[in-house]
């Protein structure tokens, strides 16, 4: 019997948070200069730890993407995965993911990142995803996730319910925030930030 591993991604695959970069690449330009300005609050909020990481990142979206075709976004994001994760990427973690796929383990990311730059990225290394992903109709991006976003206890209720947890062997989860400690503790080994801790 497979095991099943699952990967945190911001921070723990990569050296940091990607989500910023992907914005700053897909929203339009003109976009941007008014976006900053209609976002510092909700930033400044998130700082003084007022405003939670969930509601800032919902404000980024509906500013950002609000009406913007799904294609170009689309577009974006397979370039993002190609052209900027490469250079994000932590070799330990890395090296981590090949181990599990080399014992024939399945392999997940689990993220609150966008689908749009998550899905090529797991694609081109042969992984599975479960991640945010963006509402779209007639074509063009809503402003708003498609359900809640991919972080905290929605984590690990997305694996329960695209993975049958009692079909593999052992579970192991890797993190490095407090939004990944529900992932964490789906698993029988489990890794924050490079570390095994208890069970």
């Amino acid at each position: 019997m497979a095991n099943l591993a699952l990967f945190d991604f911001d921070g723990t695959i990569t050296t940091g948070e990607t989500m910023p970069g992907f914005m700053y690449l897909a929203v339009p330009r003109h976009r941007q200069a008014w976006g900053r300005l209609l976002l510092a609050p909700w930033l400044a909020g998130y700082k003084c730890g007022v405003v939670s990481g969930v509601a800032v990142r919902a404000a980024v979206v509906r500013i950002g993407f609000s009406g913007v075709p799904m294609a170009a976004v689309q577009a974006h994001g397979a370039a993002f995965a190609a052209d900027t994760l490469p250079s994000l990427l932590r070799p330990e973690a890395m090296a981590r993911v090949r181990w599990h796929q080399a014992q024939g383990d399945t392999v997940a990311v689990v993220s609150g990142g966008l689908d749009a730059y998550l899905a090529p990225w797991c694609h081109a290394h042969d992984l599975a995803w479960v991640c945010s992903v963006l509402e779209h109709r007639a074509g063009r991006l809503t402003g708003r996730y498609l359900g809640a976003q991919c972080v905290g206890e929605e984590k690990a209720r997305r694996v329960r319910e695209r993975f049958d947890m009692d079909g593999y062997a052992r579970v192991y989860a890797y993190g490095d925030t407090h939004e990944d400690l529900a992932l964490l503790g789906l698993a029988h080994h489990r890794f924050y930030r490079g570390q095994e801790v208890p069970a």
